[in-house]
């Protein structure tokens, strides 16, 4: 049987099996990867918004999506608060028209704080991130004893202002 691959797009979910790939491209998003002591499964989810939506479980949003990779792992025999993680992404997309927090309107930095709090609060061990900056992110992982690979594809920060001449 061939290995999966997926790719993830905003607000996907996918849990796979070991040899499976996992991607997605990263902006202000945040995917949170998680995977069994032993590497024998992997998940990985792409949040769009921090927390909960406000009605039903949506998976674009970090709540639901943590909830649906506890349920696929869980069908699979793995209790998620027994992983390892992984968090990426959270970038901010509009240097130059927000700050760089939360609370200055970045989206990125909201979702990431989210991501690491949330893992923080279920007990999962966060083995490594690569959060925040001013970039784009490739992510890609075969599951099994390697980290995922991360590609940071730095953005051109726009002109700063002019300076005057007299």
């Amino acid at each position: 049987m061939t290995p999966a691959h997926v790719t993830l797009h905003p607000g996907d979910v996918a849990c796979v099996d070991r040899g499976g790939r996992l991607e997605t491209l990263l902006g202000s998003c945040v995917a949170i990867v998680l995977t069994d002591p032993r590497r024998t499964v992997g998940a990985m989810c792409h949040v769009v918004h921090a927390g909960a939506p406000t009605g039903g479980c949506n998976t674009a949003y970090g709540d639901g999506a943590l909830a649906e990779m506890a349920r696929q792992l869980r069908s699979r025999g793995i209790d998620a608060r027994q992983c390892q993680a992984w968090v990426y992404g959270g970038g901010n997309m509009f240097p130059g028209q927000v700050g760089d927090t939360a609370a200055q309107g970045n989206v990125g930095a909201a979702n990431m704080t989210w991501a690491l709090e949330a893992l923080q609060r279920a007990g999962v061990h966060v083995l490594g991130a690569s959060v925040g900056g001013h970039a784009y992110r490739k992510l890609r992982w075969t599951v099994g004893p390697e980290a995922p690979e991360v590609e940071a594809v730095h953005m051109a920060l726009p002109p700063g202002p002019k300076a005057s001449t007299p």
